[in-house]
């Protein structure tokens, strides 16, 4: 405890400095809102988490409200992040016309982006074809994505690259990928045939990536790809997965060619065999529980303010100008004079996707009643 004003202006220089030279606790403004959680170390060979995991157990960083801005602050901790600079070699800087939404042209073709802070583009690895075993060394935080990405180190050629990195992954881990084909010490120990027990136990690993075929069915996969030539397309968001679901018989003629994969959005669709997919579940899964707490947080993210129609004048949109709060009597359309909402449909009929097993459930424009269907 600090002494008074008056004992301070009784005493000598000397004294002062002595007394504020020692170390004082520090105010901190800061708390963790936690549930319980199991004491388990992670360890590389764990099993990989449900989805139900993420959501019932959020570690959120919450302050007190000392300025407006920190009142509804709410930022997921992520104690095991890299604190320095990324590997330069795997960046490039981003700059010019796309930050601000245009295209080559210089014609805005995304609104409400523009501004925010310097950034350096990260190029992942999506598509994963070199085999081999590869060392994580680090988890960075990625400015351009919500999933955190891993820094890998290939044991032979020491070539570095990054992936996104899987919930549960750490510093030191080992992953590898098995697009090109099962290696020949793995064949060799199942006797010469492949072994799917065996197969299965010896790959489908957290952060490895397989082809389609050789991932056991009720796997968590995320990083999924749709051809077999290109990388991952679904699934790299945050704390997102598909499950397999069903693969095809191969005594049919032809062979197998399609594994049966159910998004989280509820979409049920055909893989060909070949697409790569990654097992686990994207990681930094409390990225949803995040709040920016101010509007200029926002601007920081290049994201700006949006105007509402009914705001605009009459020139600007169709719900533009009048007296009051009044739109004209006019169904509810996009500035571009488009209808929306009330169930319009934009998709044709004639354009069916045959991969589509099951499709996602949509409101048909209705509200929604908060229950999954």
């Amino acid at each position: 405890m600090l002494p008074s004003r008056a004992w301070l202006q009784r005493t000598c220089s000397a004294c002062r400095n002595d007394i504020f030279s020692r170390s004082v606790p520090r105010r901190c403004f800061a708390s963790i809102r936690t549930t319980p959680q199991s004491t388990a170390q992670v360890s590389e060979a764990a099993p990989i988490p449900k989805s139900k995991s993420l959501a019932g157990n959020p570690a959120i960083k919450t302050y007190k409200p000392r300025t407006p801005g920190l009142r509804h602050l709410r930022r997921p901790i992520n104690e095991h992040l890299w604190k320095g600079k990324p590997h330069r070699a795997l960046t490039l800087a981003k700059k010019g016309q796309a930050k601000a939404g245009r295209n080559n042209t210089g014609r805005i073709t995304v609104r409400h982006r523009g501004g925010g802070h310097k950034r350096r583009i990260r190029t992942v690895d999506f598509a994963r074809t070199k085999p081999g075993k590869h060392i994580v060394e680090r988890i960075e935080r990625d400015p351009g994505r919500s999933a955190h990405i891993a820094l890998l180190t290939e044991e032979k050629t020491g070539e570095k690259s990054y992936i996104v990195a899987p919930d549960g992954l750490r510093e030191g881990h080992t992953v590898e990928s098995f697009r090109s084909g099962i290696p020949e010490d793995l064949m060799a120990s199942m006797g010469g045939s492949v072994d799917p027990g065996v197969l299965a136990a010896r790959t489908a690993w957290r952060g490895n990536c397989l082809p389609l075929h050789m991932v056991p069915v009720g796997t968590l996969v995320y990083n999924v790809g749709m051809t077999a030539e290109r990388g991952a397309v679904f699934c790299r968001s945050a704390g997102t997965f598909a499950t397999v679901i069903s693969r095809d018989d191969d005594s049919k003629r032809g062979g197998a060619k399609y594994v049966t994969v159910k998004l989280q959005s509820g979409e049920v669709r055909r893989i060909p065999r070949n697409a790569c997919a990654t097992i686990g579940v994207a990681s930094n899964g409390n990225h949803q529980y995040r709040q920016l707490g101010k509007a200029g947080r926002s601007r920081w993210l290049g994201i700006r303010p949006t105007v509402r129609g009914l705001a605009m004048n009459a020139a600007d949109h169709p719900h533009g100008g009048g007296r009051g709060k009044s739109k004209g009597n006019v169904h509810p359309k996009s500035i571009w004079g488009k209808p929306t909402k009330s169930g319009y449909k934009t998709r044709k009929r004639s354009k069916v996707n045959k991969f589509v097993v099951t499709p996602r459930p949509r409101n048909q424009g209705k509200r929604r009643t908060g229950k999954n269907s």
